[in-house]
């Protein structure tokens, strides 16, 4: 069986261990990195199949594919001290460290590729975009809910910016529920309210093919409050602002 090593084990990489290992039959053997050591050590605590190295290199030595989950400051830096083997695939997690130079980081590791995980891999219910493909990341990422192979760099580089709106969607929804707290609902059930209106639109969500628009209009009655609001903030701008902020933020990505 395949055997994986993670290199920077935050949030995010923890979340694909948990995905790999928890509550499978056929959990793969999993080495990390003593970098977020408590994390790793909790992980490596109550997962069988997980360990953890006494530092990078022997990661990089134990696994078939290594995962790379550092910050974009230190990732280049770090991996350039490491040793790989031409029988290894290296999947990056770090965004704006483009393919070219993280193959030669990584030289000679056989397949290289960039992807943006997100939380939901711990539950094996995400499809991950990862560029620009290959037999090893893709087997990796369909043991977390699969994958979306994208060729194009400038295409990809797109889909993590748009990853990165995650944030701003929960300041919206918090937005929401401090407005109802000024108006005497307490913040506790003011919270639970908005998140139980909105984890209901989950299944529409989840639906193949889910069309944004066509959902719009499904909960606009002409006349109606909700098209009322959705007016109001598009006349305020802030759907322009989306734009200009996903434009921002992909310009940031692309600089490296």
């Amino acid at each position: 069986m395949t055997s994986y090593g993670f290199i920077g084990v935050g949030s995010i990489a923890a979340a694909m261990v948990v995905g790999l290992c928890d509550g499978v039959t056929d959990a793969p053997e999993v080495v990390l990195s003593p970098r977020g050591a408590e994390r790793s050590a909790e992980l490596a605590g109550r997962l069988p199949t997980v360990r953890v190295a006494t530092d990078n290199q022997g990661v990089v030595d134990a696994a078939d594919v290594v995962v790379v989950c550092l910050l974009p400051g230190d990732a280049a830096e770090s991996l350039a001290g490491l040793t790989f083997r031409a029988d290894q695939s290296v999947v990056s997690a770090v965004a704006g460290l483009d393919l070219a130079h993280l193959s030669e980081v990584v030289a000679p590791a056989r397949e290289v590729a960039r992807s943006v995980p997100l939380p939901a891999v711990a539950s094996r219910d995400s499809v991950t975009p990862v560029h620009p493909g290959g037999a090893a990341v893709e087997e990796f990422f369909g043991r977390l809910g699969g994958s979306l192979v994208i060729q194009d760099e400038l295409a990809y580089e797109s889909v993590a910016a748009a990853s990165a709106t995650v944030a701003a969607y929960f300041g919206y929804l918090g937005a929401v529920a401090d407005w109802l707290s000024g108006r005497g609902i307490p913040g506790p059930e003011a919270r639970r309210y908005v998140a139980n209106t909105f984890a209901a639109l989950s299944v529409e969500l989840g639906a193949p093919g889910a069309d944004f628009t066509a959902l719009a209009q499904a909960h606009s009655t002409p006349g109606g409050l909700n098209e009322q609001f959705a007016r109001d903030l598009g006349t305020a701008g802030v759907y322009d602002a989306v734009r200009d902020g996903l434009d921002a933020v992909l310009a940031r990505i692309t600089a490296g």
